[in-house]
């Protein structure tokens, strides 16, 4: 594949998959981490717990992605990959849950600024359009094979070893991870511009609330974390409690969703080459909605059986990817490349926003009053996602072929392509264009 053949992206793409690997073990051994500290209070922890990576996810990226033209882009990722080694490698010492929470601050801070520096850096390695769609599938692919092989590896894990070896596979990760990004030559961020702090910040959340599109993209991050909140923070009690599961089986549960990822995420490439970014999310938004309401309805039916539960889980992992592939190629067509990591950072932030309200409702929620009526929430929001986002985004608005530096919103918002649909409307967009650039 001419894609990897670029040794740049070949090496980012193998610090980010074995990074990730080493994330999955991390997130199976935490929750039974909970389940250890806590019983059956765990979904409530583990919801805690990821309250807190939602808050700073939300609050460190934007401020990173404020600097981020002024930082030296290799050094800083290695540094955040050497903290979350040093971190990880102290999680099987906790003995008390607040222990947790502290630890899962620092971890997560780290990865904060780590994941939205680390995707703007992509587009400046990788430059032809179509080799860029085939690196957000990639990476796509990569996160699914993570989400599927490391629970998989993790029930094998557990067959010979308890779970706090987990971690230090996770700290051996980061390290490699970190050897990984050092090698590589990547390229510092262009000059933004601006040089108030605030407008920094602020740029990449104005990019969203004027495009369309973008508008689109936030609805639909709703969606995705009311479906995911279920899996991520559920999976554990539901398969303990409510399935007899042991160990290993709340690892194969995460497997199933996994799978579903994947399965969609093989064919998406080819399937984004002939339909629009927009139908394919569209759709993966009904399919999550149909998932969420699927396990509500088991929840309160009482269908505690494998064979029930697992073509649920395969459901909403598949929905997942339908919405998250494309939305690299939604973000890089709104922006410009001096604009790209601000909007990545925004993109970063808005969409765990979206999972710093599910989580807590899927975790306190579902530990206070069940699993039932937390679902139930969690299936509201989705179908509020989902409807925003069909309104929020017209069909006629979709950003399909535009190279990204003329794919830009007017200061009313109307997108230019769509004031290019006649030729009356192509002599003023023309205009239009002219006044922006000047």
């Amino acid at each position: 594949m001419r894609l990897f053949a670029i040794r740049d992206y070949r090496h980012l793409f193998g610090a980010q998959v074995i990074a990730l690997f080493g994330t999955g073990l991390a997130t199976v051994a935490l929750g039974l981490l909970a389940y250890e500290l806590a019983g059956p209070s765990a979904g409530a922890v583990l919801g805690t717990a990821l309250t807190i990576k939602m808050v700073l996810y939300v609050l460190v990226a934007p401020l990173v992605a404020a600097y981020a033209d002024r930082l030296p882009r290799r050094a800083f990722l290695t540094l955040l990959d050497v903290v979350r080694a040093a971190v990880v490698l102290l999680l099987p010492f906790v003995t008390e849950v607040w222990h947790v929470y502290v630890l899962i601050g620092v971890l997560q801070a780290a990865s904060a600024a780590f994941t939205p520096t680390f995707q703007a850096v992509i587009p400046d390695i990788v430059r032809e359009e179509s080799d860029f769609t085939r690196a957000l599938s990639a990476s796509q692919v990569a996160y699914t094979m993570e989400s599927l092989l490391s629970p998989v590896l993790a029930a094998v894990a557990l067959a010979f070893m308890t779970f706090n070896w987990l971690f230090v596979g996770t700290s051996v990760g980061f390290v490699v991870s970190a050897v990984l990004v050092l090698s590589t030559r990547i390229p510092n961020a262009r000059p933004s511009g601006q040089t108030r702090v605030w407008d920094r910040v602020a740029s990449g959340i104005k990019t969203f609330v004027t495009t369309p599109r973008l508008r689109g993209v936030m609805a639909l991050n709703l969606v995705v974390a009311a479906a995911g909140s279920i899996v991520v923070v559920n999976t554990i009690n539901y398969v303990r409690d409510e399935l007899g599961g042991q160990q290993a089986d709340v690892a194969w549960m995460l497997a199933a969703s996994g799978g579903g990822t994947l399965l969609v995420a093989l064919v998406l490439p080819r399937v984004l080459d002939r339909v629009s970014d927009r139908t394919v999310m569209m759709a993966g938004g009904i399919v999550l909605v149909v998932g969420v309401f699927a396990a509500v309805t088991m929840a309160f039916t009482g269908t505690a059986v494998w064979a029930v539960t697992a073509p649920i889980w395969v459901v909403i992992g598949a929905g997942m990817a339908l919405v998250v592939t494309p939305t690299g190629r939604v973000i890089r067509a709104s922006a410009t490349s001096s604009e790209l990591p601000a909007a990545f950072a925004a993109q970063f932030s808005l969409s765990h926003l979206a999972w710093l309200v599910t989580y807590p409702i899927a975790g306190w929620v579902g530990t206070s009053l069940g699993l039932a009526p937390a679902w139930s929430i969690l299936a509201v929001l989705a179908t509020i996602g989902a409807v925003s986002g069909l309104a929020l985004w017209p069909r006629d608005r979709t950003a399909a072929a535009l190279p990204r530096e003329t794919a830009r919103e007017g200061s009313d918002g109307r997108d230019s392509r769509d004031e290019a649909r006649s030729a009356q409307g192509t002599l003023a967009a023309c205009q239009c264009a002219c006044l922006r650039t000047v």
